[in-house]
């Protein structure tokens, strides 16, 4: 059997007719390195050029040992300037101000933990596709199979397999009939070996269900 094309174990995916791999699309799975964010196989950050630390640029508040996570799944595709603003990005919002005084002394600066905490963990499913200079905001859950559009900010969960634009993001329309959504949901064709995935293609990029169902 010849070797899967995708290689979920190269940090530069993506090679250049010219035999140079492409620097500035990485698998963040293999570039990522941080105790409180989650990412699955095949799921690759592309930016216009190297980044040095792509945790902090996909999520620049989120710290270890924060309160909240941020879990991505497996094929998701995120475009440049794609920002998660983790439940750390917030202010006190239960007191008369929301300037964060506790924050500037060491003593106390974990006052707001169980604040931020109740925004829960940011969640993106399988084979999601986030647009250009899209953000997403804390304790968000994004279905598997969803579009984010260029420029939206996600405040509230999406459904699997909708497209949302706009800020706030709303959804515009679903990519296919609720009983297809149900099918794909159950397939998880993300969930299979890269060799099982690699055969089915045929059947995932022309929309073959009943192919899909037999792979």
């Amino acid at each position: 059997m010849s070797r899967p094309f995708l290689d979920a174990a190269a940090r530069y995916p993506i090679m250049l007719p010219t035999g140079d791999r492409h620097l500035a699309t990485v698998h963040l799975a293999r570039a990522i390195d941080h105790p409180n964010i989650e990412v699955g196989d095949y799921t690759y950050y592309s930016d216009f050029e190297p980044v040095d630390d792509y945790a902090a640029r996909i999520a620049p508040y989120i710290y270890p040992g924060s309160p909240e996570r941020l879990v991505i799944g497996k094929f998701v595709q995120m475009a440049n300037g794609v920002r998660f603003i983790t439940a750390s990005a917030n202010h006190p919002m239960k007191e008369f101000s929301t300037y964060p005084f506790a924050v500037f002394n060491p003593d106390t600066m974990t006052a707001y933990v169980d604040e931020v905490a109740g925004h829960g963990d940011t969640v993106v499913g399988n084979d999601v596709w986030l647009g250009y200079g899209a953000t997403v905001l804390p304790g968000v859950t994004i279905g598997d199979g969803a579009i984010i559009g260029a420029k939206a900010v996600v405040s509230r969960d999406v459904p699997p397999y909708a497209v949302v634009a706009g800020n706030p993001a709303e959804v515009r329309r679903m990519r296919f009939d609720a009983a297809t959504v149900k099918a794909l949901l159950e397939i998880s064709w993300w969930d299979w070996e890269i060799e099982r995935i690699e055969r089915a293609r045929p059947a995932i990029e022309g929309c073959d269900l009943a192919a899909l169902r037999a792979a």
